[in-house]
């Protein structure tokens, strides 16, 4: 599939209209139902080869936060041939107790992997995760930038953003 072809596919499984609650509770009139596409194998294997294109040189590992974001780094991990980690939502309690699942050597340089992103919550909350346990944290790549806030609150703390597609690459026009 091309990316166009890509865009299509995730807005005619995964673009949900109605009235929705998204996590950064802000209300709004459509959802991007990110396990309707990273559950499709024929998307999944076709962002997994988007995402390990714009992994920039030097990068030593891949990252994605549980649940939405871990078929996505898996899918670009294999795809890159990088070796990727897990950021658990919370530290487990039994175990390891680990929150960060996968081998990290202090100073590697991890591209984070996200799947829908809003404001970046979710992923500036796994980079912090992942910096306390000596990532060099450069770049995030979401799959889709609703456009409402991510790229600068990601970028204020100096790191590169980067997607996949935004909302209108799926023929939603953004809230202004």
């Amino acid at each position: 599939m091309d990316r166009k072809s890509v865009a299509e596919e995730i807005a005619k499984v995964a673009l949900l209209r109605g009235t929705f609650t998204l996590r950064s509770g802000k209300t709004s009139n459509y959802y991007l139902d990110k396990y309707l596409f990273s559950t499709r194998p024929e998307i999944l294997k076709e962002l997994g080869t988007m995402f390990a294109a714009r992994v920039p040189t030097g990068t030593t590992r891949l990252a994605g936060a549980e649940l939405g974001g871990i078929p996505l780094v898996s899918a670009a991990s294999m795809a890159s041939g990088l070796p990727c980690l897990f950021v658990r939502n919370a530290k487990k309690d039994y175990g390891t107790a680990k929150q960060l699942e996968g081998k990290l050597d202090p100073g590697d340089h991890v591209v984070f992997v996200e799947d829908v992103a809003t404001t970046g919550g979710q992923a500036l909350e796994a980079v912090q995760v992942l910096r306390a346990a000596g990532a060099n944290v450069t770049h995030v790549i979401c799959t889709i930038d609703r456009m409402e806030g991510a790229r600068q609150n990601i970028e204020a703390t100096g790191i590169v953003f980067d997607a996949l597609f935004t909302v209108r690459d799926l023929g939603i026009q953004p809230s202004a």
